[in-house]
């Protein structure tokens, strides 16, 4: 068994499911739910998703950076496609992070994203269980 140290626990209470709403035990995020493309004033699963996974891959595009002695620009930017998808075996998801780094060189660029890739822990949970795609562009 390796060693692992909690970093942080993320308490969030969710009452209605997508048609109700999600607040985190500090009360940082408090936010209604919708489902996706319908009617309600809220957010959806698949956006709150997109908007984590992309968040904890520039973090880890960050440490990739620095470990290769390149300073990422203040233009990168992540676009996160998150589908929610129904087939003959219910419900899933598939994603795709598009990602932008002006100013850098695209080879050394891909290298900090394959890299990230491996690392960030939104990436290695879904790794085999959705079909996911992190592209430069």
């Amino acid at each position: 068994m390796s060693d692992t140290k909690t970093l942080y626990t993320a308490k969030v209470h969710v009452v209605g499911g997508r048609e109700g709403s999600a607040r985190s035990a500090d009360g940082r995020l408090d936010v209604k739910l919708a489902p996706p493309g319908g009617r309600g004033e809220g957010t959806n699963p698949e956006q709150l998703f997109a908007a984590g996974w992309s968040a904890c891959f520039e973090g880890a595009m960050a440490i990739a950076a620095k470990a290769k002695g390149v300073t990422l620009p203040v233009g990168l930017a992540i676009d996160a496609e998150v589908e929610l998808r129904h087939g003959d075996e219910g419900y899933s998801l598939a994603a795709r992070l598009n990602v932008s780094v002006p100013g850098v060189d695209p080879e050394i660029a891909r290298q900090i994203i394959e890299a990230a890739h491996r690392t960030c822990p939104y990436s290695k949970a879904i790794k085999g269980n959705i079909d996911a795609v992190v592209t430069l562009v």
